[in-house]
């Protein structure tokens, strides 16, 4: 009984001698992590301040940022592992690293799959931050775009965050892409309107309107007969910008009726016209000699 007592004794002895000797290591790991703590953000606070004089691209800004942010953690967390535990090898780490991160790309695979098109975006740059770009049902200004999400303000001012993999997957219409975009919009004339002067005076009239390029030229076509009117369309270019091109459409319109009221020029209503017969005479029913006779 005294010789399981002294040997129970001896291995708490142990354990505690082991234990004591672990403290030091693990205060000294704890003591690095709250460095990496302050140099991550440091680095990130640095990043950001000197990014913008040497890249110009916002996007490229936020890889580099982050980058430095994630690397500095990296490295800390690999110093903090071999302090705390000095017989665990570089590597072990590697080894380690490789093992858990197939278990955890299994468990967080949609994690890594935004992760990773977050970098391809940022890196690709198929769109900027401030850029106006459509995407299944949303529209909207890009207002960040982080390593798993984009945030997109609405025109509603409504703040929507799109997972990085549905934009590198989906169609993406980007609106401010090009330093100009074209509006088509649609007017009628009367039959009795001579065409070339209605071109002559709607081209005139979208000419004047503050917003409109003169690079390129601003079009006017016939594009069809319709019900009631022989249908035209103005084609104008303006600045990309939504709010631009809405302010424009409106002057442009008002400048449209205007024009079309000094020349004398009728915007017809839909009309319909209707035939009224006997329908006595045209009826089905009666033989056709009858129908002979009384014509």
């Amino acid at each position: 009984m005294n010789a399981l007592v002294q040997e129970i004794q001896s291995s708490l002895l142990s354990l505690v001698g082991s234990a004591i000797q672990v403290i030091p290591a693990l205060i000294f790991a704890i003591i690095v992590l709250l460095i990496t703590r302050f140099l991550s953000k440091f680095i990130r606070q640095f990043l950001q301040s000197t990014a913008p004089r040497f890249v110009r691209s916002k996007s490229l800004q936020v890889l580099l940022i982050h980058t430095g942010y994630v690397l500095t953690w990296v490295g800390g967390v690999i110093i903090a592992c071999v302090i705390a535990f000095p017989d665990l090898r570089l590597g072990d780490i590697i080894g380690l690293l490789g093992l858990s991160s197939v278990a955890i790309g299994f468990a967080f695979q949609d994690i890594f799959k935004n992760f990773l098109a977050g970098i391809l975006l940022l890196l690709q740059e198929p769109f900027q931050i401030g850029d106006q770009i459509v995407v299944d049902d949303y529209e909207g200004t890009i207002e960040n775009i982080s390593i798993r999400s984009t945030q997109m303000l609405t025109y509603h001012g409504e703040r929507v965050v799109i997972p990085n993999s549905i934009l590198f997957t989906s169609p993406v219409q980007v609106k401010t892409a090009e330093s100009h975009r074209r509006t088509d919009l649609a007017i009628g004339v009367d039959y009795n309107t001579p065409l070339p002067m209605a071109v002559e005076t709607l081209l005139n009239a979208t000419k004047t309107v503050e917003g409109v390029l003169s690079e390129p030229e601003v079009e006017v076509d016939v594009v069809g007969f319709g019900d009631s009117s022989i249908d035209l369309m103005i084609r104008y270019w303006t600045f990309p910008e939504r709010k631009q091109v809405r302010r424009v459409t409106t002057q442009v319109m008002i400048a449209l009726k205007q024009a079309c009221d000094e020349a004398d020029i009728n915007i017809p209503y839909p009309i319909r016209t209707l035939y009224f017969f006997n329908q006595e005479r045209y009826n089905d029913h009666y033989p056709a000699a009858a129908n002979s006779q009384t014509n």
